[in-house]
């Protein structure tokens, strides 16, 4: 038998262990640190029903996520949000975003102009993005979305739309935002002509269906039923299982030190953030350890509110709204989850996800939980006009949970792939830090290592 060893039991891991137990002659071990599997998908109860403290859905044009949930006889049980349209906090009010606008960047400049999320003069700069002078994006290389979305469309648009739905996905700020990593749409827009305008024109159209899906019993039910699959196929799951390094045999193959002893392995699928990834692999691939641990991860605090219908206001702008750093609110979004699911909205309740902290902002981090709670209370009577006491919180922190895709990212990624390669031969790479924070992109993720994995023990 071959022995691989899964290091991480997060999503990626979880499908990295799935499809390695399902290969012939195969025996995985999955290690992992923390006394629950799942990572950073985490569902909770907010006022009686289960509510997604974590991920609450996933890109469904992606394919990854939606056939996974076919292989584990899922895949009729999604559900796609009933509300579709958002809005930004934005010069005093909720506005709702402009028709046209793809990822931020607006299409429709007199949509732009009345939706007033910027000034009259920041609508009239947008305007003019098709004629300015400029060049496509060279194929091959990378840009910051922000600068990007700046010189063409001006800061206003930058700041108050980019920024607040590009930067909020990722915690980030777009200024130092990878557009070939964050927004492969864009970047190709920007590589077809130098006008994004005119780039995303001439985009091909959209497949037809839902862009989102969720399971109406929260995302760990998809979690749980992978997990259990693995389990069926005999897969051995160490819990509360910290690994202290990937060290080299002399006869080929790798020793992981764990607490009590040692996991022996001819093959390794290291499905962790980055930083913890080059601490594993320092001793034996030195090289490539620095540019995995320069990774940065911004940490976030998603706060679960619970009201009496009678309680709140309607829905201001449908599924919820965006809050851009120019407002220099601790609030990031909102989420009006129970009119954006029909599941968490049919009892009559109203249920919001509202979410602070960004890269750059430690704030919340810093605040005790009722703290952020009490601070993101007023906000949303200052947003929406939103006073009543809440019947239920839930509060859910993850720090440093969303890695920063600088410009290159995807570039120096796989080069420290191809240093493990050289230096540890079948060590694969998987997870958010590779170059998508999202769901379908961690679960490609895991698979690929697999793959890379097997291949290379032939």
């Amino acid at each position: 038998m071959t022995t691989v060893a899964v290091v991480g039991g997060g999503v990626a891991g979880l499908a990295a262990a799935f499809d390695l137990a399902s290969a012939n002659g195969v025996e995985v071990v999955l290690l992992e640190a923390g006394d629950r599997l799942g990572g950073k998908v985490r569902t909770g109860s907010l006022a009686g029903r289960a509510m997604d403290l974590g991920p609450d859905s996933f890109l469904a044009r992606r394919p990854e996520a939606v056939r996974l949930c076919t292989e584990l006889g899922l895949a009729d049980d999604l559900v796609a949000p009933a509300a579709t349209s958002a809005g930004v906090w934005s010069r005093g009010r909720v506005r709702t975003l402009p028709a046209g606008q793809v990822l931020g960047v607006p299409t429709d400049p007199w949509a732009l102009a009345r939706s007033g999320i910027v000034s009259a003069l920041g609508a009239a700069r947008a305007a003019v993005e098709p004629v300015l002078p400029g060049r496509p994006l060279a194929e091959g290389s990378d840009a910051a979305v922000g600068r990007l979305v700046g010189r063409r469309f001006g800061r206003e648009v930058a700041e108050r739309l980019v920024d607040p739905l590009l930067g909020g996905i990722n915690a980030g700020s777009t200024d130092a935002l990878s557009v070939v990593a964050a927004a492969p749409q864009l970047a190709a827009a920007a590589r077809r002509s130098r006008s994004l305008v005119r780039g995303l024109r001439g985009a091909p159209a959209a497949a037809p269906g839902p862009v989102f899906l969720t399971h109406p019993g929260g995302l760990s039910v998809v979690v749980d039923a992978l997990a259990a699959r693995v389990d069926e196929l005999g897969v051995t799951v160490r819990r509360s299982c910290p690994v202290e390094a990937v060290e080299p045999r002399a006869g080929g193959g790798y020793r992981l030190p764990v607490p009590g002893g040692g996991v022996e392995a001819d093959g390794v699928v290291l499905a962790l953030p980055a930083p913890a990834a080059a601490g594993l692999v320092a001793g034996a691939a030195p090289a490539a350890a620095p540019t995995l641990a320069a990774v940065r991860a911004a940490s976030v605090v998603l706060v679960g509110l619970a009201y009496r219908a009678g309680d709140a206001p309607p829905d201001p702008v449908g599924s919820g709204f965006l809050v851009p750093r120019p407002e220099r609110r601790l609030m990031t979004a909102c989420s009006w989850a129970s009119a954006k699911w029909a599941h968490l909205g049919s009892d009559g309740m109203v249920r919001l996800r509202v979410s602070a902290g960004r890269v750059d902002d430690l704030r919340a981090m810093a605040m005790d939980d009722d703290e952020v709670v009490e601070r993101l209370r007023v906000e949303l009577e200052a947003a929406v006009g939103l006073s009543a006491d809440p019947i239920d919180v839930q509060v859910a922190r993850w720090p440093d949970g969303f890695p920063q895709y600088a410009p290159g990212h995807l570039d120096r990624m796989a080069g420290v792939q191809a240093e493990l390669d050289r230096a540890l031969p079948g060590v694969a790479l998987a997870g958010a830090a590779l170059g998508g924070i999202g769901i379908p992109a961690c679960v490609g993720s895991g698979r690929a290592a697999a793959t890379r994995v097997l291949h290379r023990l032939g």
